[in-house]
């Protein structure tokens, strides 16, 4: 095969880790943060959940047989608005929020949460060229 056609393998984990793993990982550590924290905090980490749920969803919602629903439409454009990036930014934003409030537990959620923004941040940049 031509290496033209040939996609790079930093493109292929880019695509793979904003589609499968980003948004389930946030997930993952809202719920944590739910668990852990109190007050303002893991109301925001709820919400951030919630919204890390919906992405979940929507991005499995083929696979499930559910993308003839009337939500479905509306939710995959919103989820793959501005290449799928503004969807995660936007939840990787209301996190950092359940972090910034009183009531936070749990610090290394942090941590991990900007390893993987700082690691889906770089893939994004590596990929443009």
């Amino acid at each position: 095969m031509s290496p033209l056609l040939d996609p790079s393998p930093l493109l292929l984990a880019f695509l793979f880790a904003k589609k499968f793993v980003f948004g389930e990982a946030i997930l993952l550590l809202a719920l944590l943060r739910v668990v852990l924290s109190h007050g303002l905090s893991r109301m925001a980490a709820a919400l951030a959940a919630l919204c890390a749920a919906a992405i979940t969803v929507t991005v499995f919602a083929p696979a499930l047989g559910v993308s003839g629903a009337a939500w479905y439409p509306a939710a995959a454009r919103a989820v793959s608005f501005n290449g799928g990036m503004a969807a995660l930014v936007l939840l990787s934003a209301l996190f950092w929020l359940s972090a910034a409030l009183p009531g936070r537990r749990a610090r290394w959620i942090d941590t991990v949460h900007g390893l993987l923004l700082l690691g889906l941040l770089g893939l994004w940049i590596v990929a443009m060229f």
